[in-house]
């Protein structure tokens, strides 16, 4: 068996985040899931597709809600927390 080295330039930070996330899918090492990678293009079995999705953008009027709802989050201000279900439904309920 012929072994050859292939050397792919690319920023630190990027072979580190990828490193990461092979190793949360179970890959012993990023070079593993390259090296699976390329065994499923070789054997044209790998689909590629790249789509865009589109941005949700909220209208100004949400947008300022939503910045007041994380800043009084923040604060510790205007939310409520419950410790069991039952108080949590009745927090719902007005009770």
């Amino acid at each position: 068996m012929d072994i050859v080295t292939l050397q792919v330039p690319m920023h630190k930070s990027l072979r580190d985040t990828a490193a990461a996330v092979a190793a949360d899918y179970g890959f012993s090492s990023l070079q593993e899931a390259v090296r699976i990678y390329l065994s499923k293009l070789a054997k044209r079995q790998l689909s590629v597709s790249i789509t865009e999705e589109p941005t949700v953008r909220l209208s100004k009027k949400n947008e300022r809600r939503y910045l007041k709802m994380e800043a009084d989050f923040r604060a510790g201000r205007n939310f409520k927390t419950a410790n069991s279900l039952d108080e949590f439904f009745a927090q719902l309920e007005g009770r």
